[in-house]
């Protein structure tokens, strides 16, 4: 099954490893410093420039999402 994230961009549910509110995760800074490492290495990939709700962690990348995890887990579905 395939999530759709916005733009053209869609994501197998089996690559993913965790889907996470940016609100709440970013206030600690280990969850900062794991981000700015994965930007630095070309990891990141953003779904569009909006104000970002969330971040789905996958095996290669992690894709910046403007859409809420609530959304997201119901798209998972």
């Amino acid at each position: 099954m395939y999530i759709y994230l916005g733009g053209d961009i869609a994501i197998s549910t089996k690559d993913i490893i965790g889907i996470f509110d940016m609100d709440t995760s970013t206030v600690n800074k280990a969850t900062r410093d794991y981000l700015s490492k994965a930007e630095k290495e070309k990891k990141v990939v953003y779904v569009n420039y909006e104000l970002p709700k969330s971040f789905i962690v996958c095996r290669d990348k992690i894709y910046v999402c403007p859409l809420n995890t609530a959304t997201l887990l119901k798209r998972c579905k």
